[in-house]
């Protein structure tokens, strides 16, 4: 996977990208949450360890961030901190949209650990998505059904969702067959 870590410390920074590297991950390292965003922004990534507090925009603040990014796949975020890990920590955590939370120092096999529940976590999301995409069609009349189990016109159905119109007319296969006949 691509990893894009966020961490101000060089020292806990190299530690990170060491462990992620030796896992297999390709890692993208920034060393703030402006940073971080600037660089998710031009190239969203699946998921991003960040470290919780930095300087202009915390890692709260780059997970809220990625989470109003629109037309985005779903990325996993992990927040990494070394302060002492309290329920109002893990609501607050939770509150920006942070899907996991370790402490510092690095654990290497927890890390590990979360990265796998992420990866399966993204293929769900992934395979959710492209059911979702998938629009239910009659075979006989071409009609498509809804989301509350309702049989409509292609065209009622997409100008529903998409607001397109559509302009009729008739191929010249149609007529030949309809008009010569």
């Amino acid at each position: 996977m691509k990893i894009l870590i966020v961490e101000d410390e060089p020292v806990a920074a190299k530690i990170l990208r060491n462990a992620l590297e030796s896992f297999g991950h390709e890692v993208i390292s920034t060393s703030n949450g402006v940073e971080a965003w600037e660089a998710f922004d031009r190239d969203p990534v699946r998921v991003i360890v960040s470290d919780w507090l930095m300087p202009n925009l915390d890692g709260l603040g780059l997970c809220q961030k990625v989470r109003e990014r629109k037309k985005t796949p779903y990325t996993y975020f992990i927040l990494l901190t070394s302060q002492e890990t309290k329920p109002e920590n893990y609501d607050l955590a939770s509150e920006a949209g942070v899907d996991d939370f370790l402490t510092k120092p690095l654990d290497r096999a927890a890390i590990r650990m979360r990265l796998r529940v992420a990866e399966r976590i993204l293929h769900y999301t992934s395979e959710i998505r492209q059911l979702k995409d998938l629009i239910p069609i009659c075979t006989y009349c071409r009609k498509l059904r809804s989301d509350d189990n309702y049989w409509q016109l292609v065209e009622t159905y997409i100008n529903e969702h998409t607001g397109s119109q559509f302009k009729h007319g008739v191929c010249p296969s149609c007529a030949e067959a309809f008009y010569e006949a």
